[in-house]
């Protein structure tokens, strides 16, 4: 007898659809918008997993901790993390736009902004108002991860300080997170027909033509994104030991979602999933990784730096070396605690060009490509945020003891 024919798994019918609705949207461009419904529909499937799934998976997470000195003590090495690599990400960018001065004559000229790009940011105070709640009913409805996570760190904290008393509540966070897991297999299968739908239409729209006028912008960010994950991210590996081919495998299938639906929170559910059987334990899972979503954003920021000394290049403005840096200082300022804001590194970017006199038509010349580099910079993200859940892990003492990834993936 012949050896078992070994089905597809997840991930490659996830590229399949990946590749599929690359070739349907450039040979049937008016059609493909007719699909973008498949990937809207996907989205919002995932969407509704993200609030029960992290508020459950948190609450039970740090009231099985019994500490609150436990959880601050992950807290603070979490936010050291993010900092850090942040920051790395910002010169990342910085260097890679020197040396490749992909905005060299473009020759952009000031006309106006354009009325479609918002040019503010929140203020400090704003932010951290932000953070907080005011109804954690009305922080799952819009989907809020930060408030979220807020609200089921105390709530979480307030379980563990009483004790027994609160062991119903907990059974039922572990029994909710049980069973949306198990929902979040059954919205998988939906997955590559829902990337098949999102990719197709953004093609179909924009075309490959775009990435010709606008294409050494693009493969800059690319390139210097690719070097980060393998240069900066493969170093943070090393130094923190943690097992690579069981991260590959944790991350390789959130990672195909982010990318191909441009979105962080289509590959929350699996990645955090995924985190618990390469051996991070619950509770730093549940509050690193939703929090990275705010916090630590290396893909973006890194987008950030780069796309900002564009705008200066195509706009024939000379900006120093200091200048610069005063640049990326006030981008690791405005960039924290922004991710709910759709396109939130559009209005960032904008926003910093206006108050360096920077001319806001380079931003409208980025918008034409920029669902190009939105697929790149929040696959990076991901992947950023799932090695600070692990990296907090190992600072914690904590052996990755990588179980069997579920069948469905």
């Amino acid at each position: 007898m012949g050896r078992p024919v070994k089905k597809p798994s997840l991930t490659t019918w996830i590229f399949a659809g990946l590749v599929a609705g690359v070739v349907f949207g450039v040979l049937f461009p008016t059609s493909a918008s007719r699909v973008a419904a498949l990937g809207s529909i996907f989205l919002r499937l995932i969407k509704s997993i993200v609030a029960p799934l992290v508020f459950a998976t948190l609450v039970a997470g740090i009231a099985s901790t019994g500490s609150v000195k436990t959880m601050g003590r992950i807290g603070g090495k979490a936010l050291i993390y993010f900092e850090v690599l942040t920051t790395i990400a910002l010169f990342v960018g910085l260097a890679a736009v020197n040396l490749a001065q992909p905005g060299a004559g473009l020759h952009v000229t000031p006309g106006g902004a354009p009325a479609a790009i918002q040019t503010t940011t929140p203020r400090l105070s704003e932010i951290l108002e932000h953070v907080f709640p005011t109804s954690i009913i009305d922080a799952m409805a819009r989907g809020d991860v930060l408030q979220i996570v807020v609200f089921a760190f105390v709530f979480g904290v307030a379980c563990a300080a009483i004790g027994v008393r609160a062991r119903p509540v907990l059974e039922l966070c572990e029994s909710l997170a049980s069973i949306m897991f198990r929902y979040t297999h059954y919205v998988m299968w939906f997955a590559p027909i829902g990337v098949f739908g999102a990719i197709a239409s953004t093609v179909g729209e924009h075309g490959l033509t775009v990435l010709v006028s606008l294409g050494k912008l693009v493969a800059t960010l690319w390139a210097a994104e690719i070097f980060f994950v393998v240069v900066v991210l493969g170093a943070v590996i090393a130094i923190a030991r943690i097992p690579p081919r069981p991260f590959i495998e944790a991350v390789r299938e959130p990672f195909l979602l982010a990318f191909s639906t441009a979105s962080s929170e289509a590959a929350l559910p699996t990645a955090l999933e995924n985190l618990e059987h390469m051996g991070v334990p619950k509770h730093i899972a549940a509050f690193v990784l939703p929090a990275g979503y705010s916090f630590n954003l290396d893909g973006s920021t890194l987008y950030l730096s780069l796309a900002s000394i564009f705008v200066a290049q195509a706009a024939g403005v000379h900006l120093p070396l200091g200048t610069q840096i005063l640049m990326m200082l006030t981008l690791m300022l405005t960039s924290k605690g922004v991710a709910a804001v759709p396109r939130a590194s559009l209005v960032i970017l904008a926003a910093t060009v206006a108050s360096f006199n920077l001319p806001a038509e380079g931003v409208a010349l980025i918008l034409g490509v920029d669902t190009f580099m939105d697929m790149a910079r929040t696959s990076v993200n991901l992947i950023g945020n799932c090695l600070a859940a692990a990296v907090v892990a190992r600072w914690e003492g904590i052996k990755l003891t990588p179980e069997p990834l579920a069948a469905s993936s």
